[in-house]
């Protein structure tokens, strides 16, 4: 193969100059598309070549507002996004474009964290409560008494259960989660803890009410203060304090297991706050 004249090699590269590409040059100066390349390679390695396929429907404008839109709360899926930048353009868009974009722009789907709902007034006790207590020290949480209720399963948690398979696997046992109906049953148990361990728990039929919840702080609650010798009387540094809850229904539950210390490793709760000689 005969090289090119010097003339033709710097008409090529005065076209990858201008922006164009090979298949550009090749219909520009009649020259075979793997010519342009190697002299694309030869003489100008440093300047990037066109990526192939089809163009990307989505400018970096569109992919910048589809950012905003979720950064702001307006959008929180492909989907609500996809449906925001076809309004504002006009033109076609699939969820999964949208999705490869945000990929591209260093976004990632994930599920939604549950957590309680909190009002504007909620989110000022709160405050209120870090800001009363922040002089608190070590002694003074030794005071406190956690307590709250939590549901317990017979067949595991609520939440997703995750294994590992091999690609092309068969469904197997091992692969599936056995399920009953209304979920196999559960029980509502309260219970507490201090300083000194875990205290008294019991299980509860029905929902926890203000006249239920009174009962089990005279009770259960009294119980653990004697067990573990905390009986004096209720002073200013004397503390109950539980979480958050929202409002139940009228339905009245009813205490049908016997209130019992608890010894060893155990822990009904981890990260509820609840009473010890007080309320607050």
């Amino acid at each position: 193969m005969h090289p090119l004249a010097a003339s033709k090699v710097e008409q090529v590269l005065s076209l990858i100059d201008s922006g164009h590409s090979s298949h550009q040059i090749s219909a520009l100066t009649g020259h075979h598309y793997s010519t342009v390349t190697r002299l694309w390679s030869k003489h100008r390695p440093d300047v990037p070549k066109p990526s192939g396929g089809r163009p990307s429907k989505l400018s970096d404008t569109d992919i910048h507002h589809a950012c905003c839109l979720i950064n702001s709360g307006k959008a929180d899926n492909s989907s609500q996004v996809t449906r925001m930048l076809q309004n504002i353009n006009n033109t076609s868009l699939s969820i999964e474009t949208v999705h490869k974009g945000l990929n591209k722009a260093g976004w990632k789907a994930v599920v939604k964290k549950k957590r309680p709902m909190l009002s504007r007034h909620h989110k000022k006790d709160r405050m209120d409560f870090a800001l009363s207590h922040k002089e608190w020290t070590l002694e003074d949480w030794k005071r406190v008494v956690w307590s709250d209720e939590t549901n317990v399963n017979r067949l595991g948690s609520d939440g997703r259960k995750w294994v590992w398979k091999r690609v092309g696997e068969p469904l197997t046992d091992r692969l599936v989660q056995g399920t009953k109906k209304f979920g196999g049953g559960s029980i509502m148990v309260w219970g507490c803890m201090t300083w000194d361990g875990v205290g008294m728990a019991c299980k509860i039929d029905g929902r926890m009410d203000g006249e239920l919840y009174c009962q089990i702080m005279d009770d259960e609650l009294q119980q653990t203060l004697s067990y573990y010798c905390k009986t004096q009387p209720m002073s200013s540094s004397n503390r109950t304090m539980t979480p958050n809850t929202p409002a139940k229904g009228p339905r009245t539950g009813s205490i049908t297991i016997a209130s019992r210390s608890c010894s060893g490793p155990h822990s009904l709760q981890t990260s509820t706050q609840s009473s010890i000689y007080g309320i607050m």
